[in-house]
């Protein structure tokens, strides 16, 4: 296992570097207060860098206290970076050139690993995949792999309340940074409460106005896989990554298949070890409440301790004990406990299908699921003969907004519906209950 954290900091230092084409960015340093060297621990992020991903990660100060110099940088046109913002195409060119100047600060050991979640994960695919050779190790959290299939789109449908509500968080700070106060405050208002009920519910006033300041019109422009997905996707650039990779999700996470995707490609095809930790958690904040359900101190995160044991290793030739551990780790919501497992636990699948003896939509005890199309008294054969429509939800992988709970959430609210099929289960009990 790794030592305690024994050193104290030196008072955090706001630093700057300059891009091969002479864009200066700016970073806040964490570092021990001794004279090392200490290898980097580097972070990229758009959301400007006093956030730091503190939304689910420790501060980057705990981190330095465990002997690392940690760089918090503003990405390209964000926070107080200089140049344009240009969503994810800018990352694979300045990645590297990151990692280059932070493995060369003074007191550095030459060696950087890197970590965050969301933007700052796919962030370090790009970074791997530009051959950066000081990038020894990463730790990619809920990520979009692909970018249409696991952000934007889904069945090719636009996932419309998540793609908007992402669009005009940036766009507004894109106007800020501007000095477009009309075009901030549209915005930002239009970020507090998404204008979903206009004529064309995909093309808000404000987006439309103000589609300069953001990827938003792009998006909806491409309903389809091509050349615009690839250009921005991490897969497209992934190909040729073998690097030691720590993939974290959250079982309520919207971007959830990506984690899995990224790991199941780099787990099949890579040499270097790849691992996998699933907590239940939604996007932010990690917490062992997700919606409902508090999961209790089991479901507290483990991630900084398990991402500085893999930095140990990986950076400080540190026996920790983690390679010898199963290298898939999930948490197992009905049993409210962690475990551990040799390769993602693929199982034959079934198919089941939804029975009625004709009154499931106002009676609970009267529908099932059977492993066959059955017909009941009602003719209920399958989907009882009733065409499915979409039901507005609650809960899961949805996108936070005021008043929309994301995690495990009771939709007892639904039961009365008739138009609704409902199957009633019990809970399973936890092992030893």
């Amino acid at each position: 296992m790794s030592a305690p954290a024994p050193y104290n900091l030196r008072p955090r230092e706001t630093v700057s570097m300059r891009t091969r084409d002479g864009v200066r960015l700016d970073a806040d340093l964490h570092r021990p207060d001794a004279d090392g060297p200490f290898p980097v621990l580097l972070m990229r992020q758009p959301y400007g860098r006093t956030i730091a991903s503190t939304v689910s990660h420790a501060h980057p100060s705990w981190y330095a206290r465990h002997g690392y110099i940690v760089v918090i940088q503003d990405v390209r046109g964000r926070g107080t970076s200089e140049g344009e913002f240009d969503l994810l195409a800018q990352e694979l060119d300045d990645g590297f050139d990151a990692v280059a100047w932070s493995a060369a600060l003074p007191g550095a050991t030459g060696e950087v690993g890197m970590y965050g979640f969301s933007y700052q994960g796919m962030a370090q695919v790009f970074a791997a995949a530009s051959g950066a050779p000081a990038l020894k190790a990463i730790c990619p959290a809920m990520i979009a792999y692909d970018v249409y299939e696991h952000f934007a789109y889904e069945g090719g449908a636009l996932r419309l309340e998540l793609v908007m509500a992402w669009a005009v968080q940036l766009a507004a700070e894109t106007a800020r940074r501007k000095g477009d106060a009309e075009a901030h405050q549209a915005l930002f208002a239009a970020s507090r409460s998404l204008p979903l009920d206009g004529m064309t519910p995909a093309r808000p006033e404000a987006l439309e106005r103000f589609a300069a300041y953001c990827h938003y019109d792009d998006w909806v422009s491409n309903p389809k896989p091509g050349p615009y997905w690839e250009r921005i996707s991490p897969k497209t650039a992934a190909r040729s990554i073998d690097l030691p990779a720590l993939h974290i999700g959250g079982w309520f996470d919207a971007f959830l298949p990506g984690t899995l995707a990224c790991h199941r490609d780099w787990a099949a095809r890579c040499r270097r070890p790849q691992r996998l930790a699933i907590g239940p958690w939604v996007h932010t904040p990690w917490s062992p409440k997700a919606g409902d359900r508090d999961y209790g101190p089991s479901a507290v995160s483990p991630i900084d301790r398990l991402q500085i044991r893999w930095f140990d290793h990986w950076l400080k030739g540190v026996d920790t004990g983690l390679l010898d551990e199963p290298p898939v780790l999930l948490y197992e919501m009905g049993g409210e406990r962690w475990r551990a497992f040799d390769r993602w636990p693929d199982g034959p699948g079934s198919s089941r299908y939804l029975t009625s003896g004709g009154r499931a939509a106002i009676d609970l005890t009267n529908g099932g699921l059977a492993p066959g199309p059955e017909t009941g008294e009602g003719g209920g054969g399958g989907r009882g003969g009733v065409r499915p429509l979409a039901a507005r939800s609650r809960g899961g992988g949805l996108p936070w907004r005021p008043g929309r709970p994301r995690g495990a959430v009771r939709r007892g609210w639904v039961a009365g519906r008739a138009d609704l099929h409902l199957r009633a289960a019990g809970r399973r009990p936890a092992p030893g209950r």
